[in-house]
């Protein structure tokens, strides 16, 4: 990761309209934030910046309303819950544009906040319409972007808005590169990668990317039955895309030129009904009955993936290795990770983890505050896995 600007290169913030792209698409329920992770990682940008005398203008997206106003989409019910977790009032202006917000921001003094409404209520947004840009531009002296999840959209206020002001990275931003620059761009080796998921479908790009960049490369999931068939190995009724058998050869002899090892699971827990705690039979790969599905990986594969774990300095993890949802097909994800949350604590390994499934599986295993870093950002992680660059990212680069 080349160098990017950052809070530290932003000089004086005393008296300065600091307009800062957070990200508060937070999950809500009747109009109640049902998990406020998103709204506690921004809170040291905004209370750093406010605390230095910086008035803090939040701009932010909610929902897909499409380019119109829809009072079901408002960012206004975040307000109470944002204000609370930074222990500080936080203004409301139902425009980020024109007007209203020119009024809102013209009250503001030094150190106070101002949260403006959703940025998805213009068209502009997500066309990156220069004009939109401009118009969010004219509310603020500096820039400060600190929503790496919407970093690889290249809409007005993550892209274009930063073309026009003096642009930073907040420091949830900075957190996120830095640790995405240990993870894959500049790693400690030997770096082991464990994709797990559904589909090789959704997933080709960025196994196709790691091969290339890792020396062991743990697959798991639905997405093993897939290199198992393509093997020769019958998956019974498995979830396999057999369409997919070339592209899983390839991606294999990809990773044999690039000196990459793959790791597959050698037996699995399979069952004839996917539901929870259904009679169960662990077998070899090469056996699984016909009339019964892969639904996690067995003892003996991680034992495998235990001992290509303790080989490595830096883990990165995207997927879960079975359907973990329901017990007992946790049982590998959960094993897995935990040991790799003791290596972690150890010392011995830097752990870098994303996307939805695999936050929620490493909850679930209780080790998601272990891991060197966890990332809440999807589509950004996944697309920075692939090898993509973030039109977010590049926006603030130093020579950008």
């Amino acid at each position: 990761m080349s160098s990017f600007r950052t809070l530290d290169d932003a000089g004086a913030l005393a008296g300065k309209r600091v307009l800062v792209r957070v990200d508060l698409n937070v999950p809500m329920e009747a109009g109640r934030v049902t998990d406020a992770t998103r709204i506690e990682r921004i809170v040291p940008t905004i209370r750093e910046i406010a605390d230095k005398g910086g008035r803090v203008v939040l701009l932010a997206h909610f929902g897909r309303p499409k380019g119109k106003r829809d009072p079901k989409e408002s960012l206004q019910p975040v307000v109470g819950p944002l204000s609370q977790a930074l222990g500080r009032p936080v203004a409301f202006a139902d425009d980020c544009i024109g007007e209203p917000a020119k009024a809102a921001v013209s009250a503001l003094k030094d150190g106070d906040v101002l949260l403006l409404e959703n940025t998805r209520y213009h068209a502009g947004e997500e066309k990156n319409d220069p004009d939109f840009a401009k118009a969010l531009a004219e509310n603020g002296d500096l820039y400060v972007n600190d929503a790496f999840s919407a970093a690889h959209r290249a809409h007005a206020s993550t892209e274009g808005i930063a073309r026009l002001l003096p642009a930073f990275a907040g420091r949830g931003m900075q957190a996120e590169l830095d640790a995405l620059t240990k993870g894959l761009e500049a790693p400690k080796h030997p770096v082991i990668a464990l994709v797990g998921g559904a589909k090789v479908s959704t997933k080709i790009d960025l196994l196709q990317n790691l091969v290339a960049k890792v020396d062991m490369l743990v697959i798991g999931g639905g997405m093993a039955n897939t290199f198992l068939h393509a093997q020769g190995k019958d998956v019974g009724k498995s979830l396999c895309e057999k369409d997919l058998a070339d592209t899983a050869k390839r991606i294999v002899e990809a990773a044999k030129a690039a000196n990459c090892r793959i790791i597959l699971p050698t037996d699995a827990v399979t069952a004839k009904e996917f539901k929870a705690n259904p009679p169960t039979e662990t077998v070899a790969v090469g056996a699984v009955p016909s009339d019964a599905m892969i639904l996690d990986a067995g003892p003996d594969s991680v034992k495998l993936v235990n001992a290509a774990i303790d080989e490595a300095a830096t883990l990165v993890w995207n997927g879960p290795l079975g359907a973990f949802e329901l017990t007992p097909f946790d049982a590998a994800t959960v094993a897995a990770a935990q040991h790799a949350a003791e290596r972690t604590k150890a010392g011995k390994l830097v752990s870098v983890a994303g996307g939805g499934d695999t936050v929620a599986a490493l909850n679930h295993a209780g080790v998601g505050e272990t891991f060197t870093y966890v990332s809440t950002a999807g589509g950004a992680f996944l697309e920075w896995l692939e090898g993509k660059e973030l039109p977010g990212v590049e926006a603030l680069r130093a020579n950008g």
